[in-house]
């Protein structure tokens, strides 16, 4: 596959498949994922991987309970409100595989740096014929002492992207892409 076609191509899949995805192939998402850039070289990216269903499905209880304890009041949190109130809603759409990209430590650039790792590691997945997706809906939590006990990652750790994985039900279509605002310097 051109890189064109998997940035092109890659969407963020909700709806999967049970299937599970073995070792091998979390490994090669995180080799891709590790060759990102990162600011002076820091590689500062680790990475914790969840598969039992039973640790994804209390995750995403724990997720939504502290999303809906700590979201502010306001109406642009309203639809999230009424779906991380259902029961029935899993926050991982039932996707086999959870893998955090996560920082070792605090630092000035670690977002930037975990979310180019994250998005190396989409882009490979879409190659593989993996569906993928960042669940901003579990950031908060996996930030919290008990966030980061459930992934078994030392306190230090600063989880960033948790991203879903596994085989999609179908593909998602395009999402529709607004004309880029442009400014010209020169």
């Amino acid at each position: 596959m051109q890189l064109e076609e998997a940035i092109v191509g890659r969407r963020s899949a909700r709806e999967y498949l049970a299937q599970a995805i073995d070792d091998a192939t979390i490994r090669r998402l995180i080799a891709a994922a590790v060759q990102a850039p990162s600011a002076v070289n820091e590689q500062p990216w680790a990475f914790a991987v969840a598969r039992e269903r039973a640790r994804l499905d209390r995750i995403s209880r724990r997720a939504k309970a502290h999303m809906l304890a700590t979201a502010p009041a306001g109406a642009r949190f309203e639809s999230s409100r009424a779906r991380l109130s259902d029961p029935g809603f899993d926050i991982f759409y039932g996707a086999p595989a959870l893998i955090v990209v996560a920082a070792t430590a605090p630092g000035p650039w670690i977002v930037e740096d975990c979310a180019m790792a994250a998005e190396n590691l989409m882009l490979t997945a879409f190659a593989e014929g993996l569906g993928s997706c960042w669940i901003g809906y579990a950031q908060s939590f996996l930030n919290t002492p008990e966030g980061k006990a459930e992934l078994g990652a030392p306190q230090a750790w600063v989880p960033v992207a948790p991203i879903i994985v596994g085989r999609p039900r179908s593909a998602p279509p395009p999402a529709p892409r607004r004309e880029p605002e442009i400014l010209w310097l020169d």
